[in-house]
C-alpha cells in the first residue's frame, strides 16, 4: 500500500473514481486513513500510474519517491529538456543570449554544448519547432529579466523525454514522474535512448 506522504506528492488532477476528479477535501480525508489510502492506490493502478501502483511483491510504490524525490527528479528532468535543446542552445551565439543562458542553466549549459553526450542529430521538421519554443522562451526571459519561462520550457520538455525513457526502462520512474504535475499534453519527445541514459546514470550515481 502507498504511503500518505507518496500520495500527497501526487496532483490533485490524477486522483480520479470514474471520470471525476476527486474532491480535494475528499482526497486528504483519504490519505489519512488505511481504507483510503488503499482505494486511492487501486483507482491509480488502473489508470495513467498502472506500474507504480500494480502490485509486486519486489518493490513498493514509495521505492521510487525515496529514491526520486522531487527535488531530484526536478533536476533530473532540467538537464534533459536543456540536453533536448541542445540544437538550438548551441546556434546561439548573441553575447547577451550567451550570458543568458549560462546564468540560467549553470552546468546544464556545458551539458547543451557537449557533443560527446548528444550530436544534436534531429529531424527538419522537430528542429523547427523546437527552435521556435526555444527562440519564445529565451525572449520572454529577456523582456521580464527572469529566467522562468526557459527553465518552463526545459522542464516541460524533460519531462516527456525521461517518461518516453522510463517507460522502456522504468515504468514506475515514469509514472511517478508523470502524477508530479497535473494532467496535459506533453512535447514530442526527441532524444535517443543513450544520451537520456547517460544524463540519468550521472544523476543517480551521484545521489548514489
Amino acid at each position: 500500500m502507498a504511503s500518505s506522504a507518496l500520495l500527497a506528492d501526487i496532483e490533485p488532477g490524477w486522483l480520479t473514481d470514474g471520470d471525476a476528479v476527486l474532491d480535494v477535501e475528499l482526497a486528504a480525508h483519504a490519505r489519512d486513513s488505511a481504507l483510503g489510502r488503499r482505494m486511492l492506490a487501486a483507482w491509480l493502478a488502473q489508470g495513467q500510474a498502472a506500474a507504480l501502483f500494480a502490485p509486486d511483491p519486489g518493490r513498493h510504490p514509495d521505492t521510487t519517491r525515496t529514491r526520486w524525490p522531487r527535488q531530484r527528479l526536478a533536476a533530473l528532468v532540467r538537464d534533459i529538456g536543456v540536453l533536448a535543446h541542445a540544437p538550438a542552445i548551441r546556434a546561439e551565439t548573441g553575447r547577451d543570449p550567451v550570458r543568458r543562458l549560462k546564468a540560467a542553466l549553470g552546468n546544464g549549459y556545458l551539458l547543451a554544448l557537449d557533443r560527446t553526450v548528444w550530436d544534436g542529430h534531429i529531424e527538419g521538421a522537430q528542429q523547427a519547432v523546437l527552435a521556435v519554443g526555444f527562440a519564445r522562451a529565451l525572449a520572454e526571459s529577456t523582456a521580464a529579466d527572469d529566467p522562468q519561462p526557459m527553465h518552463a520550457l526545459f522542464d516541460a520538455q524533460g519531462r516527456a523525454e525521461l517518461v518516453a525513457w522510463a517507460r522502456r526502462r522504468d515504468p514506475a520512474l515514469a509514472d511517478w514522474c508523470l502524477l508530479l504535475h497535473p494532467p496535459g499534453p506533453a512535447p514530442t519527445a526527441h532524444l535517443p535512448e543513450k544520451p537520456v541514459l547517460r544524463v540519468y546514470t550521472h544523476h543517480d550515481t551521484r545521489a548514489a
